[in-house]
C-alpha cells in the first residue's frame, strides 16, 4: 500500500506580512500530481492544514477544491491540528464520501478507517488522533468516569493511544496507521510553531505509539523521523513558514507499507516558490550589488553601518523588493555600553537621547540636544496645562 503523508499546510498564514495563499496553491497543484503520477492509495494530512480557527475564505475554497481533486485517486483521511477549530474543520464529515475523512472527534477515535488495498494484505485501519487539549479532553477520554486524565499531553494522547489498540487487538493480521498531531519527544521543533505547553510540558513519549505500523505526526515544521527506523515521522510544513526554517529542505513523505507491516519511505521535495535568506552588510554593500544573486529572494536584511544611514527602507527596498524585514544593527554594537537603566527620577532628555544612540548609532549634537529639550518642555507644559483646567 502506498500512502502519502503531508500535514501543516496553514493555508491562509503570511510570511512577515506576506500573502502566501499563491504558493500555497501551487503546493497543492503539485501534491494532486504527486499523487496521481505515484499512484498513491491514501493521503493522510497530519492536522493544521488552516492557520487558524476561522481561516479566510479563500483558504476554505482552497482545501474544497484539492480534497476533490484527492479523492478522485486516492483515499484522503485528514485530523485537525492545533491550529485548526476541530469542529468547522470536521464539520459536514458524517456526510462526506468514503474518499475523503475527517476524522476530529475525539470520541470516536477508536473508529478507524478501513482502506481497502490490492497487495493482497487485507484493508488498512487508518486512525485519526486530532490534536488534544489536555484541558477539554482529560474527563471525556478518562477510563474511569468522574476521575479525570492527568493535565498533560502524555495522559490524554495515552488514553487515545490506548483506545487505538483495544481496537486493534479486535482486527487481527490488520496493518495499522495513526495520523496523529502532537509534538513527540525526541523531535527537533524550529521557531514557527504554536506553543502548546500545558503544565509547562508539551511532548508525549515515544512508546506512547508502540503497536502501530505507522505513525504519520504533524504540528513540528521541519521533516523528521522519530527515533530509530521510519516507523514515526513528522512530514513537515509543505513551505518556509519563518527564517528559522529558511535552511529545510521541505517534502512530502511517500510511505509503502508492506503486507508484513515493513515501512520504507521516499522524501519527495516540494516546491519552493521564493528562497529565503539572510543579508547582513554596510549600505555600501547593498548598493554596489555585492548580494546581487538574492534580489528575488525573500530577504532579511541587518545594515550595519554605525550610523543609521539616510532613506534606510528606500534603498534596501530598491536592490530587494521582495525583502520582508529591514534592521540596522551596527556592526560595533556588541562594543557599546548598555543603555542606562530608566527610573522615575530619569531625565527625560537624556533618556531620549540614549534611544537616538540606540536607532542611529550616533549621539544627538548640541542642536538636536536643544530640540529634544524643547519637545519635552512644550509636551510638559501641555500636561501641566490640561491638569490644571
Amino acid at each position: 500500500m502506498r500512502i502519502l503523508h503531508t500535514g501543516d499546510w496553514h493555508l491562509g498564514r503570511t510570511l512577515l506580512g506576506a500573502d502566501l495563499l499563491e504558493h500555497q496553491a501551487a503546493f497543492l497543484d503539485h501534491l494532486v500530481q504527486v499523487v496521481r503520477d505515484r499512484s498513491v492509495d491514501l493521503v493522510v494530512v497530519a492536522g493544521d492544514v488552516y492557520d487558524r480557527a476561522i481561516p479566510p475564505v479563500e483558504a476554505v475554497r482552497m482545501l474544497s477544491h484539492v480534497l476533490e481533486r484527492l479523492a478522485e485517486t486516492a483515499t484522503v483521511v485528514v485530523t485537525p491540528g492545533n491550529h485548526d477549530s476541530a469542529v468547522r474543520l470536521g464539520f459536514g464529515a458524517g456526510v462526506m464520501s468514503d474518499r475523503v475523512r475527517i476524522l476530529a472527534e475525539p470520541s470516536r477515535l477508536a473508529e478507524p478507517v478501513l482502506v481497502d488495498t490490492s497487495d493482497g494484505g487485507g484493508p488498512v485501519a487508518v486512525y485519526g488522533v486530532p490534536y488534544l487539549q489536555p484541558d477539554m479532553v482529560r474527563y471525556a477520554l478518562a477510563p474511569v468516569p468522574d476521575e479525570p486524565l492527568a493535565r498533560s499531553h502524555q495522559a490524554v494522547v495515552g488514553a487515545a493511544m490506548d483506545r487505538v489498540r483495544s481496537d486493534l487487538a479486535t482486527r487481527t493480521g490488520t496493518r495499522s496507521v495513526v495520523v496523529a498531531h502532537a509534538f513527540v519527544g525526541g523531535a527537533l521543533p524550529s521557531d514557527s510553531e504554536q506553543d502548546i505547553r500545558v503544565g509547562g510540558v508539551d511532548r508525549v513519549a515515544e512508546s506512547t505509539f508502540d503497536g502501530v505500523d505507522y505513525v504519520a505526526l504533524g504540528h513540528l515544521h521541519g521533516p523528521q523521523r522519530v527515533g530509530a527506523g521510519d516507523r514515526i515521522r513528522y512530514a513537515g510544513s509543505p513551505l518556509a513558514f519563518s527564517f528559522g526554517e529558511r535552511n529545510h529542505t521541505k517534502s512530502v513523505t511517500l510511505v509503502d507499507l508492506g503486507i508484513d507491516g515493513a515501512v520504507s519511505v521516499e522524501l519527495l521535495p516540494t516546491p519552493v516558490p521564493r528562497r529565503l535568506v539572510d543579508v547582513r552588510g554596510s549600505i555600501e554593500q547593498i548598493e554596489s550589488g555585492a548580494f546581487a544573486e538574492h534580489t528575488d529572494a525573500w530577504v532579511r536584511v541587518a545594515v550595519t553601518d554605525t550610523v543609521h544611514p539616510e532613506r534606510l527602507y528606500a534603498r534596501v527596498k530598491d536592490r530587494f523588493p521582495h525583502a520582508l524585514a529591514i534592521t540596522h544593527e551596527p556592526a560595533d554594537a556588541p562594543d557599546r555600553s548598555p543603555a542606562r537603566a530608566v527610573s522615575a527620577t530619569s531625565d527625560p532628555v537624556e533618556v531620549a537621547a540614549d534611544f537616538v544612540t540606540y536607532a542611529t548609532g550616533g549621539g544627538p549634537d548640541d542642536v538636536e540636544l536643544a530640540i529634544l529639550r524643547d519637545a519635552y518642555e512644550s509636551a510638559a507644559a501641555a500636561l501641566a496645562e490640561q491638569g490644571a483646567r
